[in-house]
């Protein structure tokens, strides 16, 4: 069974509530006629105005509580815009997912999602990931990994590195299918080279693990060490549950995340799926506003029955 088939059937079994604030766009209003029509979910079309005058004070109300230095009045004149207004239902459980981005820039979803949604209990950092599927007829042929952060954090330091981390395991223990092995990548590879970048690295390393001791992760890896196992095994003189069989890999910085899932769309025939956020406390599709209606409805299920 292919990776789409999957999401279809995992989709059809639980339709979900997906919140639409970007009906105006026709490629959003295709998807949403699709994901109906199939069984796939059930759209929620969002416009202003769209909630009764009684829920939108519940909404605002609970904004307002969320905010010390914003009154009711304030986030009422919030919820006038769609994309806050469904960030708000959201949190008040009147829909399963927010999928929103084809007209707003990652930035506003996220403003959005930390207004009334917030993130998680142990996450201070809200992050990105990519889904990456090897091509058939690869020598990876149906491998699966995660890549992050390759849409929000430009610079993260070792404490960001360590939220991005810990949110992409959990990530990845829900879409993978198999256990998280979260590869910190740098430049060097268990202490090849001294640079303040590397001991930013291995900071978030020991961060990660006093938090999450039983989470798989090793750091400072090489890509190469990180997913061959003939290199990790030359390279590596010490024990790695996670060296040559990473599925996770998190990326020093921004430049060098997006580099790398574009490079192997482009020239290894890799399908990236995503940017999708991550670490918040519900699901938060950030669509890329170039996406196709395939990229839409994709996006949608795997928001809304994995993520």
């Amino acid at each position: 069974m292919s990776f789409r088939d999957e999401l279809f059937d995992r989709a059809r079994s639980a339709p979900r509530r997906i919140l639409l604030p970007e009906m105006d766009d026709r490629r959003i209003e295709e998807a949403a006629r699709q994901l109906a029509d199939l069984g796939l979910g059930r759209p929620v079309p969002v416009y202003s105005g769209s909630a009764a005058p009684d829920r939108l004070d519940f909404y605002a109300g609970r904004i307002a509580a969320r905010r010390e230095r914003m009154t009711t009045g304030q986030a009422r004149r919030l919820l006038s815009r769609p994309l806050f207004l469904a960030a708000a239902m959201l949190e008040a459980g009147d829909g399963d997912m927010l999928l929103a981005g084809a007209t707003h820039p990652t930035r506003r979803v996220i403003e959005a999602g930390m207004m009334s949604v917030g993130l998680t209990g142990d996450i201070a950092t809200p992050s990105s990931f990519f889904l990456m599927l090897a091509p058939e007829g690869s020598r990876r042929e149906g491998q699966r990994f995660i890549f992050s952060d390759c849409a929000v954090n430009i610079a993260p330091d070792s404490e960001q590195l360590a939220d991005i981390a810990i949110a992409s395991a959990a990530t990845a223990e829900r879409l993978l299918g198999e256990p998280a092995r979260v590869a910190l990548l740098s430049f060097s590879t268990h202490g090849s080279a001294a640079h303040g970048e590397v001991d930013r690295v291995t900071k978030a390393l020991a961060i990660i693990r006093e938090r999450m001791p039983e989470l798989s992760v090793d750091g400072e890896l090489q890509a190469d060490a990180a997913l061959s196992p003939g290199i990790a095994e030359r390279k590596i003189r010490k024990p790695s549950a996670v060296a040559g069989r990473a599925n996770v890999l998190i990326f020093p910085d921004l430049a060098s995340g997006n580099i790398a899932y574009k490079l192997l769309q482009e020239l290894g025939q890799m399908q990236a799926i995503g940017p999708f956020l991550q670490g918040f406390a519900r699901p938060i599709c950030d669509l890329s506003r170039g996406a196709t209606v395939d990229d839409i409805v994709l996006a949608a299920l795997l928001s809304s029955t994995g993520v």
